[in-house]
């Protein structure tokens, strides 16, 4: 279940904190939520600018809405140019190699360009600037590497940011990421590209309790079944009832991105009860104490606590990598 309120909640919360507009990463699906209605749902908050990693990703996209802009943050590699002359995205120019491809063959129209200012990833280096001497570049963007801690080269990437933009005319300049919006109004500069925090993520401490998470999994039960007291249940026979236990089986698991690490430590939610798993994850299937609330069928629906801080130290992975885990056999509903 998708939560259409709290993603346009938390993108408004965001545009009004990071000094500047706020555009929506929406790859990798949306972050594993559908690109394509986070879209809609994003533009219909206020939301004009979108960030994609590939040109498949955009073109699955499909048609933006009327005002909005597309960028495809891997840039112009050397077997996109049929796919950027169907497009009307814009590539993030992100070495000198791609800036001279997109002046043979696009120099009359604007492009993104990202810069590294000491992330050492994608970008160009600060001593390859003259090479875009005369492109029109809409955004000029940098990456900050360490924004999720209060670390010193955040400081120093603002001010080499700085001076990327008193060298490099554009229309527009971009650094803070999610957790870069909560540095100050200084990294903001003309437009912010939340990803994470979009999606209930919480990036840094201060976006706690301003943030509202946005995905809830639900399983249906396929069976309930009376544990007795001494039984395991389960692989590995991990987990034995002290006491006659009713538990009802779930129809999800690692498969669908419901990670096996959460063995022992994940719960099912009702309202405010927490339910606890006994037994292994399995690739299909979990097993739900149901105790404190016994009175389930088979069919019913039941729902998965999902707080992505949570979620991800119990498993032992990033937020991103929880978000972007979710598996196709979910149905993406949008309530």
């Amino acid at each position: 279940m998708l939560n259409k309120s709290a993603l346009q909640s938390n993108w408004r919360w965001l545009n009004d904190r990071g000094g500047a507009p706020a555009g929506a990463a929406i790859k990798a699906d949306g972050y594993g939520l559908g690109a394509r209605e986070v879209m809609a749902h994003l533009y219909e908050a206020g939301c004009r600018d979108f960030f994609v990693s590939t040109w498949a990703e955009a073109k699955a996209l499909g048609e933006v809405p009327e005002g909005a802009s597309l960028a495809v943050l891997h840039g112009l590699g050397p077997d996109d140019g049929a796919a950027a002359a169907g497009s009307e995205a814009r590539p993030v120019l992100c070495s000198a190699a791609q800036v001279q491809r997109w002046r043979i063959a696009f120099a009359d129209r604007p492009c993104d360009v990202m810069v590294d200012t000491g992330m050492n990833r994608l970008g160009l280096s600060l001593d390859e600037l003259d090479a875009l001497d005369g492109l029109t570049i809409d955004t000029l963007h940098s990456h900050l590497a360490c924004a999720d801690e209060d670390h010193p080269l955040n400081g120093k990437q603002l001010e080499r940011f700085r001076a990327v933009r008193e060298r490099v005319p554009a229309k527009r300049y971009s650094l803070a990421n999610s957790a870069g919006i909560f540095l100050g109004d200084e990294y903001g500069f003309d437009l912010t590209r939340p990803g994470l925090a979009l999606y209930g993520g919480i990036p840094r401490e201060e976006a706690r309790c301003n943030i509202t998470g946005v995905v809830t999994p639900e399983a249906q039960i396929l069976q309930l079944r009376t544990l007795k007291a001494g039984e395991a249940i389960g692989y590995g026979a991990k987990f034995t009832a002290e006491r006659d236990m009713p538990a009802a089986i779930l129809n999800i698991g690692y498969a669908d991105g419901y990670w096996r690490n959460l063995t022992g430590q994940g719960h099912a939610r009702v309202g405010a009860t927490l339910l606890p798993l006994v037994g292994r994850v399995s690739m299909d299937l979990v097993a739900v104490d149901v105790s404190r609330m016994p009175d389930w069928r088979e069919g019913d629906w039941m729902a998965l606590d999902f707080d992505l801080e949570q979620v991800a130290r119990q498993a032992g992975l990033s937020q991103y990598e929880v978000l972007t885990g979710l598996g196709s056999r979910f149905e993406r509903v949008w309530r």
